[in-house]
């Protein structure tokens, strides 16, 4: 198991900078975000499927630094109401399946999207409740006419261009926020929807990482290391669900931090043990959203931190078994 980083964390500096500091700091692997949210600051996805020069030149910038790239992320929602927003970032989405092809990148990040609650509708909306009823028949509709014929074409472009693993990840305010609905999709679709395992999203949600883990076992096609505080004196008062701004942390019921902040050693080790448990031996990309730190000793820290608890080395043989 390699420690990486999602390198949007250091979108202020030019790419090659980005990776010097990266590469000065030990970092094994890089995760490149390629449009929709994480933008485009170190990746031009056009540019480089429009010239061999630039896509060669790109890729050496990486692998002469003794880096590999763990996955393409366009965490985007592809099926949004709003048709423009959409289309952007399914055009992203299939750019990211282009230019992993040429970079022979065999993973691809998104999120599921999250689509309105009618063909009318021009928000998205995030159903977690089947009461009063119209919720439940939304529910319905959604999966039903929105998200699986969409991830169904989505998946046969993905194997079109050589994609097998398009790894989505677990977010509330989209329709795959859990095991049970990354699963969901899966089985409507087929195996090549897999996981990108971000913990954090599920510590608020008031799951166990580790049976999370082994739940999701081989559909976890990557890894984020993130980790999230819960404040159990904000939590007494409102409970978990909370849409206060992510910046004002003395008032939520929780917050995003680096590894280590909101959970501790055995935590983090029970999770990398769970992840050997299931066959997950690639990368853990370090997602840099703590707003009590700076990205970059957010991602010293966490650097420092997850050294204590991967395990780089394959097991050897059980002779006392």
């Amino acid at each position: 198991m390699k420690i990486g980083v999602f390198t949007v964390l250091l979108a202020n500096k030019p790419l090659e900078e980005a990776l010097d500091y990266l590469k000065d700091l030990g970092v094994e692997a890089v995760e490149i975000g390629c449009g929709a949210y994480p933008g485009e600051a170190h990746c031009k996805p056009a540019e480089l499927l429009a010239s061999d020069t630039k896509l060669k030149a790109f890729q050496n910038a990486i692998k002469s630094r003794g880096l590999i790239i763990s996955a393409l992320s366009v965490h985007g929602n592809p099926i949004h109401p709003n048709k423009k927003l959409a289309r952007e970032h399914h055009n992203a989405y299939e750019r990211a399946l282009k230019l992993a092809r040429k970079l022979d990148v065999d993973r691809v990040i998104t999120f599921s999207g999250c689509p309105g609650a009618d063909a009318k509708a021009t928000s998205a909306a995030w159903i977690v409740s089947p009461w009063p009823p119209d919720f439940a028949q939304a529910l319905e509709w959604q999966w039903k006419e929105r998200v699986i014929p969409y991830w169904k074409e989505a998946i046969k472009l993905a194997k079109n261009n050589g994609i097998k693993k398009v790894a989505l990840e677990m977010h509330p305010n989209f329709v795959v926020y859990n095991p049970e609905t990354l699963l969901k999709l899966r089985n409507a679709v087929g195996p090549e929807i897999g996981c990108n395992f971000d913990p954090s999203h599920l510590f608020w949600q008031g799951a166990d990482v580790g049976a999370a883990i082994r739940a999701v076992g081989d559909a976890i096609f990557h890894f984020h290391a993130k980790d999230c505080k819960l404040d159990h004196r904000n939590i007494a008062v409102n409970g978990v669900l909370d849409a206060k701004a992510y910046t004002d942390e003395l008032h939520r019921s929780w917050i995003f931090r680096t590894c280590g902040y909101g959970n501790d050693f055995a935590q983090w080790k029970d999770i990398v043990s769970n992840l050997r448990l299931v066959g997950y031996d690639h990368v853990m990309s370090i997602e840099h959203e703590d707003s009590l730190m700076s990205a970059e000793e957010g991602l010293r820290k966490a650097f420092q931190f997850l050294k204590g608890v991967v395990i780089a080395e394959k097991p050897g043989v059980a002779y006392w078994a």
